[in-house]
């Protein structure tokens, strides 16, 4: 079993910056990819950003590409989500998640049914 926990959320004006932490523990900790989703009030949960665990490729969403930077530090099992120039629409609920077994293809990634185990959570809200 794994136990993903999120940090870091909080509430900050529009161009401001916040950086998520997501630690996990559990099991011997060598996940294929880790993977940040958000859920919007109202609105299914999207791709954020994911992470291959080694080697560190990263894929970002195009809502916030160059503006989010996904990275880990394996000795510490912990992903960090950087986020930059932050907008009233990112308000959301940030997860992150893990998935094990590895995979190929095109955009599996973005995909939540994807991902083995999920973590509780951290509310970022963005005032204009």
């Amino acid at each position: 079993q794994v136990h993903l926990v999120e940090s870091g959320g909080g509430l900050v004006q529009a161009g401001g910056s916040l950086r998520l932490s997501c630690a996990a523990s559990g099991r011997t900790f060598s996940p294929f990819v880790m993977g940040w989703f958000r859920q919007a009030p109202g609105k299914e949960r999207e791709f954020v950003a994911t992470i291959w665990w080694s080697g560190g490729s990263t894929r970002y969403a195009d809502s916030v590409k160059g503006r989010f930077t996904i990275s880990r530090v394996n000795a510490m099992n912990t992903v960090y989500l950087q986020m930059n120039s932050l907008k009233p629409e990112d308000t959301a609920v940030y997860y992150c998640a893990a998935k094990f077994r590895s995979r190929y293809g095109e955009d599996w990634y973005q995909q939540t049914a994807m991902y083995d185990y999920w973590g509780q959570g951290t509310q970022v809200t963005v005032s204009s």
